[in-house]
């Protein structure tokens, strides 16, 4: 044996074992969740481009505008620039539905999902871990992306008088309601994800509902294809990101009562699913 390798092996510290009782709560789950979203570079980057999307929409809207400036009573009093400056919120919703979805089937793809139920055995706090952790970046990053959308904007038509506050009526709804919408999103492609539990198939029917049902509803006959687009989840929400009221439509806070319901309902069958199938 050689002689410096005996001293060195004796020498060594002996650890103790950790001995204190180790308990699962939801605190630890949510902050176990917390570290996987922040750490993965794919959810990071799915986050950066929904914050960019909202941001440079705005903007990008805004120097466009410039070249078309309305002129006349009657054309600047339909000039919305509210809408102008969440112009890029539409876009965001491919990104922010595909982060959710993500999210989700990540771990089915890799196979992490086994150690994840095996260190938290009840399994419905993964969930739960999950969406708190989404929903917090979510309202964080889309919150902060809609305030620079709309301020930049602003900015942009102010020297021209056709910029707005956010005092106006309805304009911080807008604002704000979009972070919202973003983030119920997000979350709808969450539990999509954790039904189907697989990326392609859940971005698929995620974009599916949201957009497919409210193409196939356009070919009903005469008023039906109004009356039923209205309940669908893209629609139900649109008027919260909206300074107006379109006529007819649920209205901003019934239609995203509306869109949670359904979420609400995806959330319950995936919570069902996860506590009976294999991993």
């Amino acid at each position: 044996m050689n002689p410096m390798t005996e001293p060195a092996l004796s020498a060594a510290p002996v650890v103790p074992a950790y001995r204190a009782a180790q308990r699962v709560t939801l605190i630890r789950v949510v902050r176990s969740e917390w570290t996987k979203l922040r750490s993965l570079p794919s959810t990071l980057w799915l986050l950066l481009s929904t914050f960019l999307l909202v941001a440079g929409g705005g903007l990008v809207s805004a120097i466009v505008a410039l070249s078309s400036l309305p002129h006349g009573a009657a054309a600047v009093a339909a000039f919305d620039p509210t809408q102008l400056s969440l112009s890029g919120v539409a876009l965001a919703e491919l990104t922010a539905g595909a982060l959710g979805v993500l999210i989700m089937t990540g771990e089915y793809a890799t196979g992490q999902i086994r150690l994840t139920l095996t260190a938290v055995p009840r399994r419905l706090p993964v969930l739960w871990g999950k969406i708190a952790a989404l929903a917090a970046a979510m309202l964080a990053a889309c919150t902060t992306a809609t305030l620079a959308a709309f301020f930049i904007t602003q900015a942009i038509l102010a020297p021209h008088h056709l910029s707005t506050t956010l005092a106006q009526p309805g304009v911080a709804r807008a604002v704000f309601g979009s972070a919202l919408v973003l983030t119920g999103v997000a979350l709808l492609g969450l539990v999509t994800g954790a039904l189907l539990r697989n990326a392609a198939g859940g971005i698929s029917a995620l974009f599916g509902v949201l957009y497919g049902l409210t193409i196939a509803a356009g070919f009903l006959p005469g008023n039906l294809s109004h009356e039923v687009r209205k309940y669908l989840p893209e629609n139900s929400a649109a008027d919260l990101t909206s300074v107006g009221h379109t006529a007819g439509s649920l209205g901003p806070w019934t239609g995203f009562g509306l869109f949670c319901l359904y979420t609400a309902v995806a959330l319950g069958a995936s919570a069902w699913l996860l506590r009976r199938r294999d991993a």
